[in-house]
């Protein structure tokens, strides 16, 4: 059959050629063809369990996400939990959830909880006031737990969506009997209490922070599975043993100890073993330091200075080595690079994790220690002294110096008025200048008053310390007392 677009021949179209025909798609370009009918696709089901986090990702599990929930990647929804419901948002979906079942060791085909629903304002709205409780409940189970003498630490609280239950996450070091602090916390929350521990770095985890890289913490971020670390890893990177700088925040060693460990030991397969000491007829060399990706290993002679040191190849190290067991000595380290301190150049220590840089001493001023209150007495005294006229001071010059202040004794202004007109042959007497009273005539007299007073005061205390010891003494003999009656 032909087109109308075409001219046409006894029947047959002329454009296409087809013969009657228009199967190429010569004429209608309208028409598709499927190229991939004749091959066979594997049936495609869509994944329904979903990831979800609780807590800004403290907290993960898989639910079973059913299609009338209309919910995605991203959404906060409404989950089954145990007494009530919980509230978490979605994490992965589809395909990517299936990986992250089979790297955690999860069965697709065990039981799941369900996804309800979408998370409504009314949810949002008690999600938050439970967010809003956490903080000071902690707080107050941790005062709980201090007063009944509990050995453990909680490190945080976690309530569920709806307020209907609490988990209280502690760390402790070893099993602890908290029956008693779960009837504490029962009464005080009007909750369901449950108890789990954790440890140092998932309690980290929990709490986040920001490391001494500068970052957030990697157990927070993105790190699921804690290693094991030890001191090997900071020694195979040629690290000081610090413990203050190679631990993190939650107490244990750095688990960035362990990202670089692989390689630096790949790459000191090729260093030679038991290099500590090369022996040459210079003397003994020892290792002071090694640069594992350079290739470089730093020697020097334990007699002269350590300012003088020699880089040496590792395949030099090498040939010295397979000597000195040969017994035989080099002459020199050879075919090595002699670096002296006193090139500015070579003294960079940007590859070296032990070298110190030694600063001068600073120069301190020392603070000169005056009495301020004696410093303004003694100024305030001169102040007058120098103002008053020449006849009405007269300087003591047989005065004894003061100890504490190093200065000698000032006399006030009544005391010098009575050394001027003072009878002859008579001695003064200063007094302390704290003393308010002056050695005036009528202050000796009262003092020789006072002594009298004192010494008749003393003889009448001391008669009457007399005869109470006499009654004493009548009173434990009343045989003596008498006098009349007399053993014969």
């Amino acid at each position: 059959m032909g087109c109308n677009s075409c001219s046409s021949k006894d029947g047959k179209p002329g454009g296409c050629k087809s013969n009657g025909t228009c199967g190429t798609g010569g004429c209608n370009r309208m028409n598709t063809f499927n190229w991939l009918s004749d091959l066979e696709f594997p049936e495609y089901d869509d994944f329904n369990l979903v990831e979800i986090s609780f807590k800004n990702g403290s907290r993960k599990g898989f639910y079973v996400n059913e299609s009338f929930t209309r919910s995605m990647t991203g959404d906060m929804v409404v989950v089954e939990s145990g007494p009530g419901y919980d509230i978490g948002q979605i994490t992965l979906s589809g395909e990517l959830v299936r990986m992250q079942m089979k790297k955690k060791n999860a069965k697709a085909n065990a039981v799941y909880p369900k996804v309800l629903r979408k998370a409504n304002d009314r949810d949002m709205e008690r999600f938050e006031e439970a967010k809003e409780k956490e903080q000071k409940t902690m707080v107050r189970a941790r005062a709980i737990a201090r007063s009944l003498k509990v050995d453990m630490k909680i490190g945080d609280v976690e309530f569920q969506g709806d307020k209907r239950k609490a988990t209280f996450f502690y760390t402790a070091d070893g099993r602890i009997d908290f029956r008693e602090l779960i009837k504490h916390f029962a009464k005080e929350f009007r909750v369901k209490i449950e108890m789990r521990q954790i440890g140092a770095r998932q309690e980290s985890a929990r709490l986040g922070g920001i490391g001494s890289c500068g970052r957030e913490l990697c157990c927070s971020t993105w790190l699921t599975n804690f290693k094991s670390v030890s001191t090997s890893a900071a020694r195979y990177q040629n690290l000081a043993i610090n413990q203050a700088k190679l631990s993190g925040q939650c107490g244990r060693l750095k688990c960035c100890l362990n990202y670089e460990l692989d390689t630096y030991m790949d790459a000191l397969k090729d260093f030679p073993k038991r290099a500590d000491t090369l022996r040459t007829e210079s003397g003994e060399a020892r290792l002071i330091k090694t640069d594992i990706f350079r290739g470089i290993m730093y020697y020097s002679f334990r007699d002269s200075n350590m300012s003088r040191t020699y880089a040496l190849d590792k395949d030099r190290v090498k040939e010295i080595l397979a000597m000195n067991k040969k017994g035989e000595r080099p002459v020199e380290l050879r075919d090595s690079i002699m670096l002296n301190s006193n090139e500015p150049e070579e003294q960079k220590f940007g590859n070296d994790v032990h070298g110190v840089i030694e600063l001068p001493p600073e120069e301190r001023k020392r603070k000169k220690r005056r009495n301020n209150k004696r410093k303004s007495r003694s100024g305030g005294q001169k102040n007058k002294s120098s103002n008053q006229p020449k006849g009405g001071e007269t300087k003591d010059s047989n005065a004894k110096p003061n100890v504490k202040g190093g200065q000698g004794k000032k006399q006030s202004p009544k005391n010098k008025e009575w050394n001027q007109n003072k009878p002859k042959g008579q001695k003064t007497k200063d007094r302390k200048p704290s003393d308010p009273k002056s050695t005036t005539p009528k202050n000796i007299q009262g003092e020789k008053k006072e002594n009298q007073s004192g010494q008749k005061n003393r003889s009448r205390n001391n008669n009457r310390n007399r005869n109470r010891n006499r009654n004493r003494n009548r009173n434990n003999n009343p045989n003596k007392d008498k006098g009349g009656d007399k053993q014969e």
